[in-house]
């Protein structure tokens, strides 16, 4: 079932946001080479204390997991795509490193994702990261009431395959709102005029992920979270949770 939110509701939605938008400022700050996922990890379980926040990803089990997810953050590195644990695995100079993190305030959901380069960039890896972040700002663009959930993906679809990259089969954004994954699901393709219709208050997280080699297949680690290309090329990953209001998209996740 789809939730429609309130102007107040989306209010108190912003401030599990804005918690958000510091914690992923404060790991990319602290991202550098030498500094492991594990801290990365210590760093957002700061911020989240000292906000009076908690965690929708620690302790998180879906369906498909053998165990319950043990961090408050996603840290999928190169050619991890999304879903990885952080570890106590080094960054160096040139990794690609996505962070996926969400945080939960007054009963509210937050959820967004960014992904850079540490130490000396790559060109190629600059373009992958560009053009994620031109899809993300492409479908929620397109999140305005009277069009439909086919209209962001095929938003997001476009930019992806206009640059040669790969979409991962069947993942992509989700409802938010008291749970971290809601109805309906939103895919990073789609044909437009398709799909459900967008109302005012609908609360979406719209996340493309795109893969430098070209394919939509990807693998599963053996611990059934990250999702690795199935050529070792590279991944980006960005994602921000937006309303639908009647005066456009209103981006809940935002510094």
């Amino acid at each position: 079932m789809v939730e429609l939110k309130t102007e107040g509701e989306l209010d108190a939605m912003r401030e599990a946001g804005r918690v958000v938008a510091r914690a992923l400022s404060a790991m990319r700050r602290s991202a550098a080479v030498g500094v492991s996922l594990r801290e990365l990890d210590q760093v957002a379980r700061d911020v989240l204390a000292d906000h009076g926040a908690t965690s929708p990803f620690l302790g998180y089990k879906p369906s498909f997991a053998p165990t319950p997810f043990p961090a408050v953050i996603c840290a999928s590195v190169n050619d991890a795509i999304v879903h990885a644990i952080p570890d106590s695995c080094r960054l160096v100079d040139g990794d690609v490193v996505s962070i996926d993190f969400g945080a939960v305030l007054d009963g509210w959901v937050g959820d967004s994702a960014v992904t850079f380069t540490v130490g000396t960039a790559r060109p190629e890896d600059e373009k992958l990261i560009a053009a994620t972040e031109q899809a993300l700002a492409a479908g929620i663009a397109a999140a305005v009431v009277g069009a439909r959930i086919g209209d962001i993906g095929h938003a997001v679809g476009t930019i992806g395959r206009a640059a040669g990259y790969g979409i991962p089969r069947n993942f992509g954004g989700h409802g938010v709102g008291h749970h971290m994954h809601e109805d309906p699901h939103v895919p990073n393709t789609g044909r437009p005029g398709r799909g459900m219709q967008l109302r005012p208050g609908l609360v979406i997280a719209i996340e493309p992920m795109f893969m430098a080699g070209g394919s939509d297949d990807y693998t599963v680690d053996p611990d059934g979270w990250a999702l690795r290309t199935v050529d070792g090329t590279r991944a980006a990953h960005a994602e921000h949770t937006v309303a639908v209001t009647e005066s456009g998209p209103r981006i809940l996740t935002a510094l």
